[in-house]
């Protein structure tokens, strides 16, 4: 029996970081275009109080995303060997999502 450490399979990225960032990006063009249709939404008829706060709310959870989804493409390309997406990135990344979806809904309705 050898007493030396476990040598594992070297984990071979390959595409999957190139991919990850494509992804980023699609879900970025994607928040954009949802943020552009909840500020036209909330134009639509004339400017209220109330649509002009949701608007502005809609554009700083965009901004916020924005910030969010550049951080993480910026890490993507920093290194060779992807790291995992922290757990704070992540849920901040979820609830500026899911608030820009709702402040859209609100907007609808």
């Amino acid at each position: 029996m050898s007493g030396g450490p476990a040598a594992g399979p070297v984990r071979d990225p390959g595409l999957q970081p190139e991919r990850t960032r494509l992804a980023w990006r699609r879900t970025t063009l994607a928040a954009t275009v949802a943020a552009v249709l909840a500020a036209k939404s909330a134009l639509r008829g004339g400017v209220s109080v109330s649509g002009a706060v949701g608007g502005a709310l809609c554009c700083v959870l965009w901004l916020a995303f924005l910030v969010l989804a550049h951080r993480r493409i910026r890490l993507l390309a920093a290194f060779s060997e992807p790291r995992a997406l922290a757990p704070r990135h992540a849920t901040a990344t979820v609830v500026v999502t899911v608030a820009l979806a709702v402040c859209g809904a609100g907007l609808l309705l």
